[in-house]
């Protein structure tokens, strides 16, 4: 049985995760500060981290510096809307994924799922450095797979280029114009309309919920970018 750590100074919120990493068959342990989740990893052999970034004593930002200098567990952070900064600053120093508050059960448990995969089966092997990858997304152009969460994705091939021409350029905003010219490559005659609906396709593919999409976000006016937040 895989074990998870769950760590948050909110006793309501330990208490949720714990329920519903227990019904998804987890062993589940805790800590309410960073302090006790650095002394649990030093007595625990466990498979992922679950931890809020605002606590006392030691927040999680402080707590995962830590627990990089002695284990690669994979580490999901519980943030709040506000916390842009934090989730930034969270995955510069080695956070996998972050979660914002309030969260939504089935997302959480597919993210937790996909870490423990990627920790557990495919241990510390190195990606292919033709590997392309934001959070839950691994593209790799070497042998055109594509997974989500751990599950492969079966995409055609102008989804397959679209996606790609998003994780090459995470954070940055894509005219309808600039995605037709480059996927499609041709002139950009009606590229609004056909733009729209391969990414309306590729969001049934890759988001959790296709009407509030994580990864390709639009930009109203503007156009689309792939969000880096996700863990790009």
């Amino acid at each position: 049985m895989y074990k998870i750590l769950v760590c948050d100074d909110d006793e309501n919120i330990v208490r949720a995760l714990r329920a519903y990493l227990e019904e998804d068959g987890y062993a589940v342990v805790q800590a309410y500060d960073g302090r006790q989740a650095l002394e649990v990893l030093q007595k625990e052999s466990v498979h992922l981290v679950l931890m809020d970034v605002m606590m006392p004593r030691m927040d999680g930002i402080t707590a995962l510096v830590e627990i990089r200098k002695m284990s690669n567990v994979p580490v999901i952070l519980l943030t709040a809307k506000s916390e842009f900064s934090d989730k930034v600053m969270g995955l510069n120093v080695g956070a996998d994924d972050y979660i914002t508050k309030p969260f939504d059960r089935a997302e959480l448990l597919a993210r937790v799922r996909s870490q423990v995969r990627r920790y557990v089966v495919l241990g510390n092997s190195e990606r292919s450095p033709e590997a392309l990858c934001c959070g839950g997304i691994e593209m790799d152009d070497e042998t055109k797979a594509v997974t989500v969460d751990g599950a492969p994705v079966d995409l055609t091939p102008l989804e397959y280029k679209l996606l790609k021409y998003f994780l090459e350029n995470p954070g940055k905003v894509l005219s309808h114009k600039e995605i037709y010219q480059h996927v499609w490559e041709d002139e950009p005659y009606g590229s609004s309309s056909t733009v729209l609906v391969h990414i309306r396709h590729l969001r049934q593919k890759i988001e959790i919920d296709p009407a509030n999409p994580r990864y390709i976000l639009s930009v109203w006016g503007h156009g689309y970018k792939m969000d880096r937040g996700s863990g790009v």
